[in-house]
């Protein structure tokens, strides 16, 4: 059955299925000797050779099994499959018997928290896409005490030091002293160090971060380092807000009086 490359580079546990598409629109990948750039071209793996940087990827689609795991992240780890400055690496923190997997969004190098690990690019898409409105909270503690202004700035969406504004955010204050406040932050978005750079822009800088959920995943039993696989009924879970989204709006009735 043909599918689209991306899906399948990242089925094949290469890569995420948007990094799959920087390496297609690169050149880095050939369906039987030819180079392809076009996103959106298909592909069959039991007819064509699909090849990523030279290498043949459809043996690693015949035999390869679905794998989910939920890391508690610590902080100093970079939440990649590889760093040309040869800093540790989230993939590390995992047995090389589960093969080859990328990290589900990201984490900050100094940033603590859930992270799932999987080889599963369609899981990463439910996961990271904003229209699924998957939920992340975190636990954040900054410098000072913040104003109510601020925070309400903040809720509402701000616009970041790019010029890009940000979703709206829910932002609950937990506790303060007198030099710093912890606050529980709930995002649906996940831009580059989105928190760290909304309490710049209100003058807080952040102290310490740890991500503590992912949609109903929480950090429960699993200490900074420590991991388990995901149980099946939590991957259909997920896989569920996919079919949820998809699903065509009901037309309303007339009624009766």
């Amino acid at each position: 059955m043909e599918e689209r490359l991306q899906k399948l580079i990242a089925a094949a546990g290469i890569a995420s299925r948007r990094h799959a598409e920087e390496l297609i629109t690169a050149g880095e990948v050939t369906v039987n000797g030819e180079v392809v750039k076009t996103l959106g071209t298909k592909a069959d793996p039991e007819r064509d050779h699909i090849k990523v940087r030279g290498r043949l990827i459809n043996p690693r689609l015949s035999k390869r099994e679905q794998v989910y795991v939920l890391l508690n992240k610590p902080r100093g780890y970079l939440s990649s499959v590889s760093d040309p400055e040869g800093r540790p690496l989230v993939t590390e923190l995992v047995p090389s018997s589960l093969g080859r997997l990328h990290p589900v969004g990201r984490l900050d190098f100094n940033t603590e928290g859930l992270l799932i690990l999987t080889n599963d690019g369609e899981l990463t898409n439910i996961i990271t896409a904003a229209r699924n409105r998957v939920r992340k909270v975190y636990e954040v503690k900054v410098k000072g005490l913040v104003p109510e202004d601020a925070l309400n700035r903040l809720r509402r969406g701000i616009a970041l030091d790019d010029g890009v504004r940000t979703a709206p955010a829910e932002i609950k204050r937990v506790e303060e002293s007198e030099t710093n406040s912890w606050f529980e932050v709930v995002l649906h978005q996940g831009r580059n160090q989105q928190i760290r750079r909304m309490f710049d822009a209100v003058g807080h800088s952040v102290v310490k971060l740890r991500r503590t959920k992912i949609g109903f995943l929480s950090d429960e039993g699993l200490r900074p380092g420590q991991w388990r696989m995901l149980a099946p009924e939590e991957v259909a879970r997920f896989k569920k807000m996919k079919q949820a989204t998809k699903a065509p709006a009901k037309r309303r009735g007339a009624g009766h009086a």
